[in-house]
């Protein structure tokens, strides 16, 4: 009887040793040779699910994207203590992370110079505005009631403090030991809560005063 072959599991595969791969040795070293290898695969069989290397890192993209969310979406709960701990989940705190975010910091430096990637890397970016966005809403509970530009303005602030943090760790991971990443987190969302919070309240003020001299 003919092995049956999980093919959507090998392309995971594949394209989750490509993630390892290009995150230790960089973008231009991870050749379908080296991925193939590492794999434990030969080139024909890689080359029978991608068809360059274009492809094997698109599709690593895709899955770590997966990945972020499936772990942002398996905490329960909601409140200020749980969004810190959820948004965490996004930082390299672990090994696995590491080479998560060490993939995307090799692939931010090829976007610039390939238009489908740029076009791939849009595409990310507004499911990773997705993802975040709803975590926040669980977080904060005042989130809903805020005016929409505020959302908007919070959540840009936010995931551009964590591509931040994380590009730092990528480079000089002996300065930002786990710990230190989850304090800088916390601090960045003290602060921004309470900038919200007073934001909306002088709307809120503004409001009520051109309603009162309207009447």
């Amino acid at each position: 009887m003919p092995k049956i072959v999980d093919h959507e599991r090998r392309r995971d595969e594949i394209a989750l040793v490509a993630c390892r791969v290009v995150a230790a040795c960089g973008f231009d070293r991870a050749t379908i040779v080296r991925i193939a290898r590492e794999a434990g695969y030969t080139t024909g069989m890689v080359a029978h699910y991608f068809d360059t290397k274009q492809e094997i890192v698109i599709a690593a993209l895709r899955l770590i994207l997966r990945r972020i969310e499936e772990r942002l979406s398996a905490a329960a709960g909601g409140g200020e203590r749980e969004l810190l701990a959820l948004l965490s989940e996004a930082l390299p705190l672990d090994a696995t992370r590491f080479t998560e975010c060490a993939f995307w910091a090799a692939f931010w430096g090829q976007v610039s110079a390939d238009r489908r990637l740029k076009r791939v890397n849009g595409w990310m970016h507004r499911e990773y505005l997705r993802i975040f966005e709803r975590c926040l809403a669980r977080g904060w509970r005042e989130w809903r009631d805020w005016p929409p530009a505020l959302r908007a303005q919070l959540l840009r602030s936010v995931v551009t403090f964590i591509n931040g943090l994380t590009a730092s760790v990528v480079a000089s991971p002996r300065d930002w030991p786990p710990a230190r990443q989850s304090e800088q987190l916390r601090l960045q969302l003290d602060m921004l809560h309470a900038w919200a919070a007073e934001a909306a309240g002088a709307v809120k003020l503004r409001a009520g005063r051109r309603s009162g001299q309207a009447a």
